[in-house]
């Protein structure tokens, strides 16, 4: 039978048996604070799950107020993708309202629970000295290529008529995406597209044989800042995907808001351009990139619209679908 109190209790003397065995003098100032942190808790679980949570808020909402502010200021509105939707307070209260919701009734048990997943799986969590900075880079690049790979297939998925009427239209409110939306999602959406974040680490744990919370906190902090971004619904010169050209950017993804199809991957654009569902959201940078300069912001704002008139065709389209009717058909 398990038993929460017992296993408290195990977390607690082995935390205490390893600092005993470390000598604080050769850590540096960030690994003596992880350590007093946990000293200081004094319970390995609780510690984990206060500090994933407050850094998930702190980033998350942190990573939004730019963005926020941005939106208020009419100087950036050349580099909006769709400039005509500048998104309201009313709305971005609204959707951090139900972020909050979910974030206090669905992840925050989650997170509480990741500890002793985490730890079953063979994850470091309390322990110190951190590992290397190569490793850790090394490991966060394979968790974004597991994580897109999830995603641009559970995001398919999640299109599908019933999954979509009933779990994934509720992201799709906004086509014209900001910040704030990024975690805008049904409950269910959360956990099927967060498996992609957790799971990919908690899978190389357990073949890899060892993984570092700590990497494991850098990882989910560029994945919020990414998912963040990729909401934004700003395209700036220096924009990352300009940079790296297969990174996807909220270039990428603010087209599948808008014209609904498209475009299903996360961090990257290889999946999309493979398997060709990426061929709508080319056709329309296609045609933009052709318009002549005099005409472009008139021709750029009727494909807009037509882009959009499609979109909203394809998802009640999708909102309808179902096995049944497309057997009898």
């Amino acid at each position: 039978m398990f038993n929460a109190t017992a296993l408290l209790h195990h977390h607690e003397e082995d935390a205490v048996q390893h600092y005993s065995q470390i000598d604080f003098s050769n850590l540096s100032w960030a690994e003596k604070q992880w350590a007093a942190w946990y000293i200081w808790v004094g319970n390995p679980v609780l510690a984990t799950g206060i500090m994933s949570f407050v850094m998930h808020e702190l980033v998350y909402f942190g990573r939004c107020v730019p963005w926020m502010i941005i939106d208020a200021l009419p100087y950036f509105r050349k580099w909006k993708l769709q400039p005509k939707k500048i998104p309201t307070w009313a709305q971005q209260w609204e959707c951090t309202k139900l972020v909050l919701l979910t974030h206090f009734t669905v992840e925050l048990p989650q997170i509480f629970l990741f500890h002793p997943l985490a730890v079953y799986f063979g994850m470091e969590t309390y322990q110190v000295p951190f590992p290397s900075y190569k490793r850790m880079a090394l490991e966060i690049a394979l968790f974004f290529v597991m994580e897109d790979a999830w995603h641009y297939v559970a995001h398919q998925a999640l299109h599908y008529g019933p999954l979509y009427r009933n779990i994934h239209k509720l992201h799709h409110k906004y086509s014209a995406p900001f910040g704030l939306a990024a975690e805008y999602a049904h409950p269910l959406e959360i956990l099927i597209l967060g498996l992609g974040t957790v799971g990919g680490p908690l899978l190389y744990t357990y073949f890899a044989g060892s993984l570092h919370i700590v990497t494991m906190y850098l990882w989910i902090v560029l994945r919020l800042w990414q998912a963040v971004d990729a909401h934004s619904g700003y395209d700036f010169p220096w924009s990352l995907h300009n940079i790296i050209p297969f990174w996807s950017g909220a270039d990428h993804h603010d087209f599948h808001h808008m014209a609904f199809t498209n475009n299903y991957s996360t961090s990257f654009r290889y999946l999309d351009f493979i398997f060709g569902t990426d061929d709508k959201y080319r056709a329309y940078k296609k045609r933009v990139a052709a318009a002549k300069t005099s005409d472009k912001a008139t021709l750029e704002a009727k494909i807009l619209a037509e882009t959009e008139a499609e979109g909203i065709a394809a998802e009640k389209a999708a909102e309808n679908y179902s096995y049944t009717k497309r057997k009898t058909q």
